[in-house]
């Protein structure tokens, strides 16, 4: 009975080391992801400066895509890739034209056409777009929190647009606005669409970076525009499709995978944008406004808010 007593005993050691090696882990991937993304939005910038966007998001996608099959074929994941129906290609098509293809054009000509730290943080509002979608394609109910959270992240919008002139407010560049808003529906339409795909997530991302590819293909053919030698920064356009589009979604999903909490994961990537905006400041020289900073407190709070709600639901 002792020596019984005992084995259960050290089996549980062994089982809660466990599970505290894989939190920290999890903790590490995460921390890696969001310091990788937090410098997309100072990559974007230095990227955009001389590229034409079509065939900068290209080399990117072929990066990106180059990172997925090189992890699926280590993964021994590859085959995986073909014994898929028709109508898992079809999807994959229709998500690939979600995204990379639209919401990197549309994301990029709005950090075209704004400051970076106006672009960040106004694309980061797609999960309150997310629970707005999510309403009539998911059955969502929409609380009296939802609302606070909604009522919170469109104020911040308001801040953000607003640069630093609240009381003579008249918004500059409000396409650009309108493109970085814009890109978060389509972001929030993506992971809506992706909650009914049950394939792995990075033979998906595969499907999807691969149709995205044979589109900007197609678009750059007919328009005329491969001219790469002068037309795109290749380095940082490399450097978008590794640690924006590619390797850091890896680390992510790896954290996620690892984490016994993750919840406690996720709220790790709420540090994104406010590290951006350091970057934003120590990398493109830009002076932050106190709106911006106060317009990404709201949003972020908004997001939270509407989380815990979503959390409180599901238990």
């Amino acid at each position: 009975m002792e020596s019984s007593s005992l084995s259960l005993f050290l089996d549980y050691m062994n089982i809660s080391s466990m599970e505290r090696n894989n939190q920290r882990a999890a903790y590490l991937y995460a921390g890696l992801a969001v310091i990788c993304w937090s410098t997309i939005a100072s990559a974007f910038k230095i990227a955009l400066a001389g590229s034409e966007i079509l065939l900068l998001l290209f080399t990117a996608n072929l990066t990106a895509l180059a990172v997925y099959f090189i992890f699926i074929v280590f993964s021994g994941k590859t085959n995986q890739l073909f014994s898929k129906s028709l109508r898992s290609y079809f999807r994959s098509m229709l998500m690939g034209l979600l995204n990379p293809f639209m919401y990197y054009i549309i994301l990029l000509k709005a950090y075209s056409l704004l400051p970076a730290q106006l672009a960040q943080p106004l694309n980061f509002i797609w999960p309150v777009t997310f629970m707005l979608l999510a309403i009539p394609m998911l059955g969502h109910k929409f609380s009296f929190q939802s609302l606070i959270a909604l009522l919170l992240s469109f104020t911040g919008v308001f801040f953000i647009a607003s640069r630093n002139h609240l009381t003579s407010f008249s918004i500059e560049e409000p396409a650009g606005i309108l493109l970085a808003l814009g890109s978060s529906v389509i972001w929030a339409l993506y992971w809506i669409l992706n909650l009914r795909d049950r394939r792995d997530d990075h033979v998906k991302f595969f499907l999807n970076f691969f149709f995205s590819a044979v589109y900007l293909f197609i678009v750059l053919a007919i328009t005329g525009n491969f001219q790469i030698h002068h037309s795109v920064r290749l380095l940082p356009a490399i450097y978008i499709g590794l640690f924006e589009m590619g390797i850091t979604y890896i680390f992510w999903l790896k954290s996620l995978e690892l984490a016994s909490y993750p919840e406690r994961i996720t709220n790790v990537i709420y540090l994104t944008p406010f590290l951006s905006l350091v970057l934003i400041h120590l990398v493109l020289k830009e002076k932050i406004y106190i709106t911006s900073v106060v317009g990404l407190f709201l949003i972020v709070s908004g997001i939270i808010i509407q989380n815990y709600k979503r959390k409180e639901t599901n238990t």
